[in-house]
């Protein structure tokens, strides 16, 4: 049975889904060559470190683009991408190779989002039926071709992408560097000092709950029962809100990103 428009808007729209967001920036990252390239990027202008609204902006606006753009959207996207991620190669003292135009390397980035997004899908909903993952994971697609993936590259169905994703698990490693990089975006180090200390302990707690245990392990991150508890009573209350909250308040800041990221396309201006 097809799953309607809305439905899938209700799944894929929503600002609480971006209490993932910590978690599945580490999983992206926790692939060496991944995690090397952003530590050891000079592209200053994408430094979340520096410009930590423009970054967070951008990143939002190229999964609504990616999602619910147009062809001609994401064609721009593509461009606006590859010139960030042309200066992004591995440099001699790099202990690992990597090349930001990678298609394996973009192949599990784009792994990653799909994994967020239906750890938020289910995060925010107590049943989630095999047609809507289905949906998702389709659409999910558009998260590697609107990078250099060629289409045949993602994975057929779910069981070929559970396939590749086990496998890709193997290569999952985190060096001590990209481990002190990674526990400070999990801790905002990148905020003022005010915001940090206020947000900072939440942020963590949930991004550890969102973590399989394999990352865990990787960051040397604890988890215990009573974590586990109180990480289902978040979710619990996340369930109620997300039903209750009128939906322009709920999509927010998805429909602002959208629409602020057309409005920059349209004006020929940058969007990364």
């Amino acid at each position: 049975m097809p799953v309607d428009e809305p439905e899938i808007r209700r799944h894929l729209l929503s600002g609480l889904s971006l209490a993932l967001g910590g978690a599945n920036v580490i999983m992206q990252l926790s692939r060496p060559a991944v995690g090397r390239g952003v530590l050891e990027s000079t592209v200053e202008s994408g430094s979340l470190h520096r410009h930590p609204v423009k970054r967070t902006r951008t990143t939002l606006g190229y999964i609504m683009i990616a999602l619910h753009g147009t062809d001609e959207e994401r064609s721009v996207m593509r461009r606006e991408v590859d010139r960030q991620h042309r200066s992004v190669r591995s440099s001699e003292t790099s202990p690992v190779a990597y090349n930001a135009f990678d298609p394996q390397l973009q192949l599990w980035v784009a792994a990653c989002m799909f994994r967020g997004v239906v750890d938020a899908a289910r995060f925010l909903n107590e049943s989630l039926d095999e047609a809507t993952i289905d949906e998702l994971y389709r659409r999910s697609a558009l998260f590697a071709t609107t990078l250099q993936v060629p289409p045949a590259m993602w994975p057929k169905d779910r069981a070929a992408f559970e396939e590749y994703w086990n496998d890709a698990l193997d290569q999952v490693s985190v060096d001590d560097a990209t481990r002190q990089f990674l526990l400070g975006l999990a801790s905002l180090d990148f905020l003022a000092r005010p915001l940090r200390w206020t947000l900072a302990p939440a942020h963590r707690f949930l991004t550890t709950g969102f973590l399989d245990q394999r990352f865990r392990d990787e960051l040397g991150l604890e988890w215990s029962e009573s974590q586990a508890r109180r990480f289902d009573a978040v979710r619990s209350l996340a369930r109620r809100l997300n039903v209750l909250t009128p939906r322009v308040l709920r999509e927010f800041p998805w429909n602002v990103v959208l629409w602020d990221t057309r409005r920059r396309i349209n004006a020929g201006r940058r969007v990364v």
